[in-house]
């Protein structure tokens, strides 16, 4: 049997803190050698890496940080398939094992970084196994200080700038795929990453084509794994993996969200991702010349219905903005009504502009019923969403529309809109058509009604 020594060194040839111990064939050493009911037995258990680090002993290889790691690792994953977890456990050992001591934890936002990196049921809290191993969480710091000294600060890619001035020799990046100016924060934390003889990255992510992730893709100094769901079946509900494959199996949306695969426009795609990341932009201007928000309305509340789409616009010297998407799916008419009203209230919107061919009069009435003094306009479509989309995507290839900040599921959908992928009605590309025809198209605002 294997003896982890109470120095923490073990009998492979490779010590504890090299980076190189922590890989598929030397866990296979070690597990080869062991028996579960003998771990106790050890000779200074706990003092043993085992004992520290429990994840050895069940980590999966794509989990555990690849042989010809030097700078980045990317470990592209679908939902639930074990990143988080694969990520607190790579900074643990890391300022436990291998003499890291300034750690850059970057999420979308700062409650992305303390609800899942830090306190969340796979962050670096509650994958302390022994109470002398716990980092303590200082929030009004945002900062994570463990025992030893080792420090870990938390940063939202929302404000890239806020990475110029400190310096590391660690950074774990969660959900990078997700990040609204996900090039400008990686450049700068790049910059940051200049302690220690070898400064590290990973970046745990359901990979999204975003300019960033195509970036590290192409990275030569990237080395990329994958995970999907299924490979983490036994930590998940029981039959959820299931009932996702089910649902999802197939179709583009599951080769990304379950399988973790980066999906590219599909063939036919009207709108294209390069032309919709090209025209994004950080902040919108803060005047517009008119701005409306624009409602597909749905029928039905019941699970799996249709979504309804509300979408916020506007334009300023003949240029469009998408600005909000407050689109959701099994919402009763006064749920969308209200959700309606409130987007274009606190957009500054002159209107709501709704679909009428589903509802009439009744989208009106339900409107009037949340009390609003907004004016509301119908629209009557006679003709079919792809032809209306047309003229749209038109705008698009001549650099006529900006998004002001990322709607991943809006931009989805329209990426898949009119192609094989397509997948249930394109409620938010609609709602989109609509506001920006009647902004863009018509040319002469929502004041008028309009009728295609």
């Amino acid at each position: 049997m294997q003896r982890i020594r109470m120095t923490g060194e073990s009998t492979s040839p490779q010590t504890s803190n090299d980076w190189h111990a922590w890989t598929p064939d030397w866990r296979r050493q070690i597990l080869s050698e062991l028996r579960s009911k003998d771990l106790e037995e050890l000779e200074g258990w706990k003092q043993s890496l085992l004992y520290r680090h429990p994840f050895l002993l069940h980590a999966r290889d794509t989990q555990v940080p690849p042989p010809d790691l030097t700078r980045t690792w990317l470990l592209s994953g679908g939902r639930g398939a074990g990143k988080t977890r694969a990520g607190a456990e790579w900074v643990r050992w890391a300022v436990l094992q291998a003499g890291y001591r300034r750690v850059a934890l970057v999420a979308q936002t700062f409650s992305d970084v303390r609800e899942v990196m830090i306190e969340g049921p796979s962050g670096l809290m509650w994958t302390a196994t022994d109470p002398d191993d716990r980092p303590v969480w200082q929030p009004s710091r945002h900062r994570l200080e463990w025992p030893n000294g080792a420090v870990a600060y938390g940063f939202s890619a929302e404000d890239p700038d806020s990475l110029r001035g400190p310096q590391f020799d660690l950074a774990w990046c969660d959900e990078a795929g997700a990040w609204a100016r996900g090039e400008a924060a990686w450049d700068n934390l790049q910059l940051a990453l200049r302690l220690g003889p070898r400064p590290l990255v990973m970046v745990t992510t359901t990979p999204r084509p975003t300019g960033l992730i195509r970036r590290l893709k192409a990275d030569p100094m990237v080395v990329e794994t994958r995970a999907r769901m299924a490979d983490n079946a036994a930590n998940l509900a029981p039959g959820f993996p299931a009932q996702m494959q089910a649902a999802y199996g197939g179709t583009m949306l599951g080769r990304q969200e379950l399988d973790g695969e980066m999906i590219d426009d599909p063939a036919g795609a009207m709108f294209l991702r390069t032309q919709i990341d090209a025209l994004r932009v950080a902040e919108a201007p803060a005047q517009f010349d008119d701005c409306i928000v624009a409602v597909d309305p749905c029928i039905s509340a019941r699970p799996g219905a249709d979504a309804c789409g509300i979408i916020l616009a506007g334009i300023k010297d003949g240029v469009g903005y998408v600005l909000g998407d407050a689109s959701a799916p099994g919402l009763r008419p006064l749920d969308w009504a209200e959700r309606a009203v409130r987007l274009a209230e606190m957009g500054g919107a002159s209107m709501i502009l709704a679909e009428a061919n589903q509802g009439g009069d009744m989208v009106r009435e339900v409107i009037a019923m949340t009390g609003t003094n907004m004016p509301v306009r119908l629209v009557t479509a006679r003709i079919g969403k792809k032809g209306r989309a047309q003229p749209i995507a038109a705008l698009y290839q001549q650099g006529r529309v900006h998004h002001a900040g990322t709607f991943h599921t809006l931009e989805d959908q329209m990426c898949r809109f009119g192609t094989a992928e397509e997948a249930g009605s394109p409620d938010r590309v609609d709602a989109l058509v609509w506001a920006l025809w009647a902004l863009m198209v018509e040319g002469r605002g929502p004041r008028v009604r309009v009728i295609l």
